[in-house]
């Protein structure tokens, strides 16, 4: 029974690191920085002022053209400065011809469809500035985003900057819409404190810029674009940065279904990258980088959720030794641990029923994510993910 206590402790442990006790540790370092005057921000040069493309891939966007297009242009950037490039591999929806008669608008269009990078490792040859943006069709930037992730650039250390993905806050929401907001929240916190210490660990896809020179063609069957460019860019030596005040805007999954679907998608996309920036676990060699990358994305997307799944039976033996009604610490683990997964039950039976109190989808948001973990590695082990567009369908 020691051996069994000794290994609850242990995924107990790797549980509340991943979720709580790294944001706890980030924050605790960074204030010890701050009163030793230890690091600090990177210094701006709001004059500078290159030109810089807007790179949009997309697949079958009709829907969303005029809406991007409208926000492209109202961006507070020179307009003699932004380029704008869409790369439309596979569209068949009219998609290329909306765009035609849009000013500082080019469209690269190719009957055949490979995927998101795809387009992206093809589209990359038609960018002549020495920045480049990322961004998705079915988001909205923020008025002065370009000029805030250009702001970050004029260090020559910056060779990417993600900005923020935000989700519509709408009073009352269904499952999908609060967990995905409360999480993302909670992401830009960390992403604040991760780039204060050294470095943001991968940039969203939905926004994000690097400098064009350090673009690498991606695998062709990439899964999670954005992160292994800007971790490569990492690799390299220079930092990842981050302002929230760049932010893309979108609306949540329309419900949890859709939402498994994408978490399910990029949790295989991370186990690949796990795999494939394997050298980046390599803490002798890339030092806080590998700290934070470690502490902050591997452990989500590979030991964490083994922990979880197994931490129900190892605890269920203990408290039934110690006796399962007694209250004394184990068995009142265990009951902690009972409440926590039926009021994931009570937020899967809440689903779509809206409710202004959002806190109660949080436990069934923890849940999904985690089981998108292990439905994932599945995927990822059968080799059965597409690398072609698969867009979860938004709440209205």
């Amino acid at each position: 029974m020691t051996t069994l206590k000794i290994i609850f402790w242990i995924f107990l442990f790797i549980i509340v690191y991943t979720y709580v006790g790294y944001g706890i540790l980030l924050f605790a370092i960074i204030k010890v920085r701050r009163f030793f005057n230890i690091g600090g921000e990177i210094k701006i040069d709001y004059s500078y002022e290159p030109e810089v493309t807007l790179f949009i891939a997309a697949y079958n966007e009709k829907d969303y053209v005029a809406a991007k297009m409208k926000n492209s242009l109202e961006l507070e950037y020179p307009k003699e400065k932004l380029n704008i490039i869409w790369v439309t591999d596979g569209s068949d929806d009219g998609t290329p011809d909306l765009l035609q008669n849009y000013p500082n608008t080019t469209v690269h269009h190719l009957n055949e469809r490979n995927g998101k990078i795809g387009a992206m490792n093809r589209g990359i040859a038609f960018v002549t500035t020495p920045i480049v943006i990322f961004s998705d069709a079915n988001t909205n930037l923020g008025k002065e985003s370009v000029r805030r992730i250009v702001n970050l650039f004029s260090s020559p250390k910056v060779g990417c900057v993600s900005g923020e993905k935000r989700i519509v806050d709408r009073e009352s929401d269904v499952a999908s819409g609060a967990g995905e907001g409360i999480y993302w929240k909670y992401e830009s916190a960390l992403k604040k404190w991760d780039a204060e210490l050294y470095s943001v660990v991968g940039a969203a896809g939905e926004l994000f810029a690097i400098r064009t020179a350090l673009y690498r063609h991606v695998e062709k069957d990439t899964l999670l674009d954005d992160f292994i460019i800007s971790l490569r860019v990492a690799q390299e030596g220079y930092i990842i940065q981050y302002d929230p005040q760049a932010y893309a805007i979108e609306t949540a999954s329309a419900n949890v279904k859709e939402e498994l679907k994408r978490k399910i998608r990029i949790s295989a996309g991370g186990i690949q990258s796990i795999v494939r920036l394997r050298s980046l676990l390599n803490i002798f060699k890339y030092g806080t980088l590998s700290f934070q990358y470690i502490s902050h994305r591997v452990l989500r997307w590979s030991l964490t959720p083994v922990c979880l799944l197994l931490l129900i039976p190892v605890l269920t033996v203990i408290a039934l030794s110690e006796g399962i009604m007694s209250l004394g610490l184990y068995s009142t683990l265990f009951w902690l641990q009972f409440l926590f997964y039926a009021a994931a039950l009570l937020g899967w039976f809440l689903e779509n029923r809206k409710t202004r109190v959002k806190i109660l989808f949080v436990p069934y948001y923890f849940f999904i994510m985690n089981l998108s973990v292990v439905l994932g590695f599945f995927r990822y082990m059968k080799n059965s993910q597409s690398v072609n567009w698969e867009r979860s369908k938004r709440a209205a």
